[in-house]
């Protein structure tokens, strides 16, 4: 699926990252080649890396947060479905942000994103998340 597409970056300072493209087989977009950034948090694997769509610039004023990183699962359902930190690499995460890219051209195109979807009071959301 992403073959020699992704490098691996090492900074000398900051936390290691993925750093690919992806292309979108999308006939009616305009910029079909998508680059991904999966981010290793500093407590990794306990903490889900983080993907990132870098280019082109994507706003979703759902399923994504304020940074720009993509919501691709919901930590409530557990591990059989989410990040588990025994099973769960970057590959995992990248393709996941393949299906959340596909999500939000579907959602673009018919207003309703594909999906399960959890109803979350906007009060209830960490300020630093919201959109």
């Amino acid at each position: 699926m992403f073959g020699n597409t992704f490098k691996l970056n090492v900074p000398s300072t900051g936390l290691l990252y993925w750093h690919g493209d992806i292309e979108i087989n999308l006939t009616r977009l305009k910029e079909r080649i998508h680059t991904v950034k999966i981010v290793y948090p500093a407590d990794y694997p306990n903490q889900p890396a983080e993907a990132y769509v870098t280019h082109p610039r994507i706003y979703s004023r759902k399923h994504q947060y304020v940074d720009g990183q993509l919501c691709l699962f919901n930590p409530k359902d557990g591990e059989s479905y989410g990040w588990n930190p025994a099973k769960s690499t970057a590959v995992t995460v990248a393709a996941w942000a393949v299906q959340w890219i596909y999500a939000y051209y579907t959602w673009r195109a018919t207003g309703v994103w594909p999906g399960i979807e959890e109803t979350v009071d906007p009060s209830q959301i960490d300020p630093r998340l919201r959109r």
